[in-house]
């Protein structure tokens, strides 16, 4: 389950970014929540769980509302000051309601449906680690190809994107650096050990950040997907294994999943966008999205806090200058429809099937504004058959794997091959995987354009990718003769693809 939501991504639509962007409390009502006493968001006596409350960012109001929380029975975790977030812990069943009619207090609600432990990403399916037969094969077959890593007659994705030329004019500029928001990174393999930022590397589960040497890896060797991610956007060329699509630039690890269920909580996501922005991260990759609801919906309170807090994180590191990429989810849902069935929230206790409308019950933190959203595609350039669209949603593609499109590779494996823990190597599928790629070109084009903003790299991204277009028959993704998907719009932008497959060495050029 873990891993099928570690990127369901969703995307959004311009008057919902218009809204978010001024002001949460100007966002429309949305009217398609669960009901209130559906959600399950309020602890019983003596449990505690987390909350976040937002306020206004002046001193006074602060420093009253720190007043406020204690005298509501709270202990707070982390106050982000700047954004106007506090993360705190209660045991108080109506801490939220008490905290929101404190004057400043612009929304509050618990991150969580269960209680805290004494301690969610979006790959489709389960990983298929690279056994020494495959790899010996592969690498007799890389051998062929002039500069070419051992294992990378294998990555149809760099090729699909042009990455492997492009690595030979620019692999990308050291100062750049792509922050892994995820469950940690294995930053000892050998294929990221060269490129790994430590500096720019931590732990923010539970809402504060932290830089322990170490602290940034995964909790178990079975949590591979941040690991996965990293080698994607940039494993060296340094011949050993794999390569990325930025071979050259640097990336870091900031860790958010919780050690004991890989959930994702909204604090934890908090702390990640203040703490790249502050470190100087030039990109973000958000391959998950925020548990413990895969939509938030406005009209009710716990949920529309979510909303806001990890809002103003992601516009907090915007505004610093990083761009944030994101996944846009396994569902093979139209983001653009009014209409979606939601029966996975909240993932941390008793799900309740409820209908939402994607354009008023947010996915975070794809749908937030000025995030790139990103669909997937496989070696035909085909829409892959598990990835979410929706016309007006989808910022651009890129290659995300689909095991129905089959390369001429030698695994002939239409997944995508890239490091796992503990040295090894894997295949994965899902928009997981699109995302680092568009945050690898994303990052040849900081590279290439040092003063360029988020907006300006956005704007790039768009105008250098390749769009295949609608498909000319109906979609049937898996070839089981039902149409899966219907594509809405043209040559130039379209809902399976947005303004197109990335490319690598239109961006080096």
């Amino acid at each position: 389950m873990a891993h099928r939501r570690l990127r369901r991504r969703l995307a959004l639509a311009v008057p919902v970014a218009l809204s978010l962007t001024a002001s949460l409390g100007f966002l429309p009502g949305a009217a398609s929540a669960a009901p209130r006493t559906a959600t399950g968001a309020q602890a019983a006596e003596g449990q505690e769980l987390a909350y976040v409350v937002n306020t206004r960012t002046d001193r006074h109001t602060l420093s009253a509302v720190r007043q406020a929380i204690a005298a509501a029975g709270g202990t707070i975790v982390v106050t982000y000051d700047k954004i106007g977030v506090i993360v705190a812990h209660s045991a108080n069943p109506d801490f939220a309601r008490t905290l929101r009619a404190v004057r400043g207090v612009q929304s509050a609600g618990a991150t969580r449906t269960a209680p805290l432990t004494a301690a969610g990403t979006t790959d489709e399916g389960a990983a298929q680690y690279l056994t020494k037969a495959e790899a010996a094969k592969i690498t007799k077959s890389s051998a062929t190809a002039d500069g070419s890593e051992p294992l990378e007659a294998d990555q149809w994705d760099l090729r699909a994107i042009g990455a492997d030329k492009a690595a030979k004019i620019n692999p990308g500029s050291r100062n750049v650096t792509v922050a892994v928001i995820d469950t940690g990174v294995d930053d000892t393999h050998p294929d990221l050990a060269p490129n790994f930022s430590a500096a720019q590397s931590a732990n923010c589960v539970g809402g504060k950040a932290d830089t322990a040497y170490g602290a940034w890896r995964p909790a178990k060797p079975e949590h591979y997907h941040g690991t996965h991610v990293a080698g994607e956007i940039a494993a060296a060329r340094n011949g050993i294994g794999v390569a990325g699509v930025a071979p050259n630039v640097k990336v870091s690890a900031i860790k958010v999943a919780d050690p004991v269920n890989e959930l994702f909580y909204p604090e934890s996501v908090v702390c990640a966008f203040v703490f790249a922005a502050d470190h100087g991260v030039e990109i973000t990759n958000n391959s998950y999205y925020v548990d413990p609801w895969l939509y938030n919906c406005m009209d009710d309170p716990d949920q529309r806090a979510i909303v806001d807090a990890v809002n103003r994180a992601q516009l907090y590191a915007q505004r610093k200058g990083t761009l944030n990429v994101a996944s846009a989810g396994n569902s093979n849902d139209d983001l653009d429809s009014h209409a979606l069935v939601d029966d996975s929230s909240p993932d941390d206790s008793t799900a309740v099937t409820r209908t939402v409308d994607p354009h008023e019950c947010f996915d975070v933190p794809t749908q937030l504004p000025g995030v790139v959203t990103v669909s997937a595609t496989g070696v035909t350039n085909a829409k892959s058959y598990y990835s979410s669209y929706g016309d007006g949603v989808i910022d651009v593609a890129g290659p995300g794997g689909d095991k129905y499109q089959i390369p001429d590779t030698p695994s002939k494996n239409g997944r995508i091959l890239s490091t796992m823990p503990n040295d090894q190597y894997g295949f994965l599928q899902g928009t997981s995987m699109a995302s680092p790629h568009v945050a690898g070109v994303a990052a040849l084009l900081k590279s290439a354009h040092p003063w360029a903003t988020p907006a300006q790299l956005q704007a790039l991204l768009k105008a250098e990718a390749d769009n295949p277009g609608c498909p000319a028959k109906p979609y049937d993704g898996d070839g089981d003769g039902v149409v899966d998907a219907t594509c809405v719009g043209g040559k130039r932008v379209n809902g399976f693809y947005g303004f197109g497959v990335v490319n690598a060495l239109r961006a080096v050029k």
